[in-house]
């Protein structure tokens, strides 16, 4: 897992496709000058005169492309620093990670560093005779068509990605899959109903404890492996801590039972198949994803921005991710080997702690703006009458929280109106009955 760790680091790095297309510029500066070299003495004499390029043209055509991507590549980082600028004061920090992941801007820069390799190799190679070639001109008229492409690609993909509705949906997208993932997609046999007397035979020798061998917030866990490794220890494992969450050196990470006196069993190997880095991503994190939403529903509600509507457009995506993981969450999940022996028991986020994480903080910063409260009512609403037995409970005693919020006895009588259908269509929808008191319309 040390080496997968390395390489998600490696491929999600800002140069890793830049270096690549760099290191295909080499060979590709190579083979043209090879190819050129066969072709000028085998069939200089039936190609066309207009077709070969005398070295003094191909050291302009060289030159000029080289200043060419220098002044694109200038304004492109320019329009990066912009973005990066705009993210950070109106959207969220942590909304970053997904305009520089994003294979288009590291696709675009990877291009440009193919052009202005390719072109300033073979101005350096390029002999002083009055020799001519053909492939080596053709291949940088082709570039330098490809590099324009690519930079018109970047403003549009730039341009479409600072709007704010275009960033949301990005990321509820991304998040959908995520969810389907998880919870859906299943690359190994997991289920959610166990015998119980299974397991607390399993638990009932004396728990030992996997400590954690370094602080950080935990990035991803391969399972699989996980699993195969408790079956070759033949042991019954238990995590000990949420996908995402920061676990301080020492901790436990796993809980385990079996037979712990075997030779060659070390158990602090399974600390390998558990990422643990110094910042939260979204490779299994699905609260962390959520979490870009809420911020930037957060922003767009403070008295800088003023902005309810764009608050507006981040709860209704939440509500739909909500709807989504109440759909296939499981709350808790065992994983067999395949004996069908039991092997790791791992109890994900609550959907209640779902549900907090996504709305507490507009609570605390939205309880003034109806809009926002109601906005909020009527995702919980939706949620209740769509996946109505799974998190009926759930979701209505988190109405009452949110309710407990807004000052009703206080509200105009068109606001409160307004409030309180929403909180009735809520209770209807849970099965239960609420009465507000508002001062002004009695």
């Amino acid at each position: 897992m040390n080496n997968s760790k390395r390489w998600i680091d490696l491929r999600d790095s800002f140069l890793f496709l830049p270096a690549i297309y760099s290191v295909i510029s080499i060979i590709s500066v190579v083979a043209s000058i090879l190819l050129d070299e066969w072709v000028v003495s085998n069939w200089k004499d039936a190609l066309p005169g207009f077709l070969l390029t005398g070295s003094s043209v191909a050291q302009t055509l060289y030159g000029s492309l080289v200043t060419s991507i220098l002044t694109m590549t200038t304004i492109s980082f320019s329009t990066i620093m912009v973005v990066l600028t705009t993210y950070t004061t109106q959207f969220s920090p942590r909304t970053l990670q997904d305009f520089m992941k994003s294979r288009i801007t590291q696709h675009v820069l990877g291009v440009f560093s193919f052009g202005f390799i390719f072109s300033l190799l073979q101005l350096f190679l390029l002999g002083k005779d009055s020799g001519s070639g053909l492939i080596s001109p053709f291949l940088t008229v082709f570039v330098s068509i490809v590099c324009l492409a690519f930079f018109i690609i970047f403003i549009h993909h730039s341009s479409r990605f600072i709007k704010v509705n275009n960033l949301i949906g990005t990321i509820r997208k991304s998040t959908s899959d995520l969810i389907n993932r998880t919870f859906s997609e299943k690359n190994y046999d997991s289920y959610t109903d166990w015998d119980q007397e299974d397991i607390e035979e399993r638990k009932k020798p004396e728990k030992s404890v996997i400590p954690t061998g370094e602080s950080g917030y935990i990035q991803s866990v391969n399972y699989s492996s996980l699993i195969q490794w408790a079956e070759k220890n033949e042991v019954l494992l238990e995590t000990a801590f949420s996908m995402g969450e920061y676990i301080q050196k020492g901790m436990p990470l796993f809980y385990y039972w079996g037979e712990t006196q075997k030779e060659n069993f070390k158990p602090d190997e399974a600390r390998a198949f558990v990422v643990i880095g110094n910042e939260r991503i979204d490779i299994q994190d699905i609260e962390f994803s959520l979490q870009k939403l809420v911020e930037i529903a957060v922003r767009a509600i403070s008295p800088s921005l003023n902005d309810p509507h764009t608050a507006t457009n981040c709860i209704n995506r939440i509500g739909s991710l909500l709807i989504e993981l109440a759909d296939v969450y499981e709350p808790i999940r065992y994983y067999p080997d395949d004996n069908e022996n039991l092997r790791l028991i791992a109890e994900p986020v609550p959907f209640s702690e779902y549900l907090y994480k996504c709305f507490y903080q507009i609570r605390i910063y939205g309880h003034h703006d109806v809009s926002v409260m109601n906005s909020v009512m009527e995702v919980l609403y939706k949620l209740a009458v769509i996946q109505k037995e799974k998190v009926q409970d759930d979701v209505w005693r988190f109405g009452r929280y949110m309710i407990k919020a807004v000052d009703v006895e206080n509200m105009d009588e068109l606001d409160f109106e307004r409030f309180n259908h929403q909180a009735q269509k809520l209770a209807d929808a849970c099965g239960t009955t609420i009465s507000l008191k508002n001062h002004a319309s009695s």
